[in-house]
């Protein structure tokens, strides 16, 4: 089932379409990955699905249900610009933020300690938002977003500012919130991270969706026969109309293959030449490197 589902969604800002006919569907309990360059419309996009603006045209559906003004209480969102009052002490703020979405004062401060011991900083309660750290704001950033413990996370560029061993905190608690059932839409223009956190993409270039899919299904699809070859010894001399030789080092060799050659063909070949095989990998493109060929080809 799908949490959340976009059909044909238009946005017009005088005389610039931000959003054109966008339609993709995030399945009930996934890591979902928006992606696109900066003014492709994914923010547009995420104003309207927190219902900050409204579509002009289309249908926004959430479990099932029309968008509507009860939702954004079941929605946290983190966006990329953080929003925390830097004169505010921190406790205040986060009772402050999760009585906005509907907690009880009594209940948010149950949750906003639970966070503040899982994040070992029960000591931060008084201390104000302007003096602590980039990383550790974005720490409270978060327990904002999540302390109403929303069914739909929207989260955009979650590690910005944040160093490795708090980026791997933040990583693992999203994993975990994922687990227990929280579907969660990650945004960001780190194309590494999308490979490593996320199951389906969309991507969106000028307002319209120009690929949409499964991660891995997506890298199949635009995969270009390149093998990277492993031996041992002397370096095999190859000469074939049915591959080329991309590079070449003293112990691996990388093989572009024409499409009619298969790869058990390619095997073969080359231990008939007597070539000492150590590896032998197919080299699939990366999101990012997809991410460039899909915009490239659609801003022509």
């Amino acid at each position: 089932m799908a949490v959340l589902s976009l059909d044909n969604v238009v946005k017009q800002y005088s005389n610039h379409r931000a959003v054109d006919g966008v339609t993709f569907d995030v399945e009930e309990g996934s890591i979902f990955g928006l992606l696109g360059p900066n003014g492709a419309g994914k923010t547009s996009l995420i104003r309207i699905i927190t219902t900050i603006t409204a579509a002009d045209e289309g249908t926004v559906m959430i479990n099932g249900e029309p968008l509507n003004s009860r939702h954004p209480s079941q929605i946290g969102y983190l966006p990329e610009e953080r929003g925390l009052y830097k004169k505010m002490e921190v406790g205040d703020q986060l009772l402050f933020l999760a009585q906005l979405k509907g907690l009880e004062k009594r209940d948010a401060k149950k949750k906003i300690d639970f966070w503040f011991e899982r994040f070992e900083i029960t000591d931060w309660w008084t201390k104000k938002v302007q003096e602590l750290s980039k990383g550790m704001q974005q720490k409270i950033q978060f327990i904002s977003t999540v302390v109403h413990e929303p069914k739909l996370l929207i989260l955009d560029e979650p590690f910005s500012g944040l160093d490795p061993i708090n980026t791997n905190l933040i990583k693992d608690e999203i994993y975990r919130l994922n687990q227990e059932g929280t579907s969660i839409i990650f945004s960001t223009h780190r194309m590494e991270q999308v490979e490593e956190v996320c199951e389906d993409i969309v991507l969106i270039n000028q307002g319209r969706v120009v690929l949409n899919g499964k991660v891995n299904d997506i890298k199949e699809t635009y995969k270009e026969n390149i093998f990277r070859i492993g031996y041992k010894g002397s370096k095999p001399s190859l000469s074939s109309n049915k591959y080329s030789v991309i590079s070449q080092s003293n112990d691996d060799i990388t093989i572009q293959m024409t499409a009619e050659m298969g790869s058990n063909e390619l095997l073969n070949d080359l231990i008939r030449q007597g070539v000492d095989i150590d590896s032998y990998n197919e080299i699939k493109p990366t999101i990012n490197e997809i991410f460039i060929k899909k915009v490239g080809e659609t801003n022509e």
